[in-house]
């Protein structure tokens, strides 16, 4: 759910992937618990609840004109040919080439792919009166297994320049209005000092305090390390190519409840939201 969100709150996600996916399998025991200072209460399968999220992100900033897409505010920076066809990229974890194809006046479909296979897709569609966006999306970069899909608004701050397709302009992140039922949960198992999450095909063990670990199943090459907070909370730091990408501060609260901070380190933006025990 961590890297959904992340992933969710960028116009340009299926371009430039936060590769945070998470979670982890298995029971609890009160010997765990204590091994763990606290920690171990963490374990079991964990729903991310929608309703909770809370959005602090920067605008996104598109401009489709003259047969071009640009994309000043995406993790690079990503200018194209809006012609529909696959043009070569660099500098992107998940992607190797990117598409942008014009639907219509209003519409704008993306697809991204590495090594030939897609690895994401998304639709932007402007409403009638132009001030809101509609992004769906399909994050399918992770092998062997289903596509998450998902659906987020975003509502228009800046206007788009003259003579410009209507998704140009600037856009504040909104709503998350739906994400895979699989992509919300997420499964820890904790035995000693050492940490198990799963979720939608990604993975990673890791001793708390350890090294960085890979994330399995991610074809971006990112690696997991994990402190502990508090009594009874982690911190999960995420790096790709020697850098801190993001960071997920997870901890149980007095209510049951998981409260997690997403910290999106490329792009500024933090997201909050609660998550209930299955």
């Amino acid at each position: 759910m961590k890297r959904t969100m992340i992933a969710a709150l960028a116009a340009c996600s299926i371009l430039a992937l936060a590769g945070c996916k998470q979670a982890a399998t298995g029971g609890n025991s009160d010997q765990n618990a204590a091994a763990a200072g606290g920690v171990g209460a963490l374990a079991g399968t964990w729903k991310a609840d929608l309703s909770t999220v809370q959005i602090d992100s920067k605008p996104d900033t598109f401009l489709l004109k003259d047969g071009k897409f640009t994309c000043s505010t995406c993790t690079p920076p990503l200018e194209v040919a809006a012609d529909g066809a696959m043009h070569p990229m660099t500098g992107r974890p998940y992607a190797d080439a990117v598409s942008v194809k014009v639907v219509d006046d209003h519409t704008v479909a993306r697809a991204a792919q590495k090594g030939g296979k897609e690895t994401g897709s998304s639709t932007m569609k402007v409403s009638p009166d132009g001030n809101t966006l509609t992004v769906n999306w399909k994050d399918s970069s992770t092998p062997n297994v289903p596509p998450v899909t998902g659906e987020f608004t975003e509502t228009r701050v800046a206007a788009a320049p003259a003579g410009a397709h209507a998704v140009s302009g600037s856009w504040k992140a909104n709503k998350i209005s739906s994400v895979s039922d699989d992509a919300l949960t997420e499964t820890y198992t904790v035995d000693g000092d050492t940490v198990t999450m799963k979720s939608a095909g990604q993975s990673y063990t890791a001793k708390l305090g350890g090294p960085e670990v890979p994330m399995q199943g991610d074809i971006g090459g990112t690696t997991v390390n994990v402190s502990k907070v508090g009594d009874n909370g982690i911190r999960e730091t995420f790096h790709r190519d020697g850098k801190v990408v993001s960071e997920t501060t997870s901890t149980l609260g007095g209510d049951g409840k998981l409260g997690v901070v997403v910290e999106d380190k490329r792009s500024g933006s933090t997201t909050k939201y609660s998550a209930n025990k299955s």
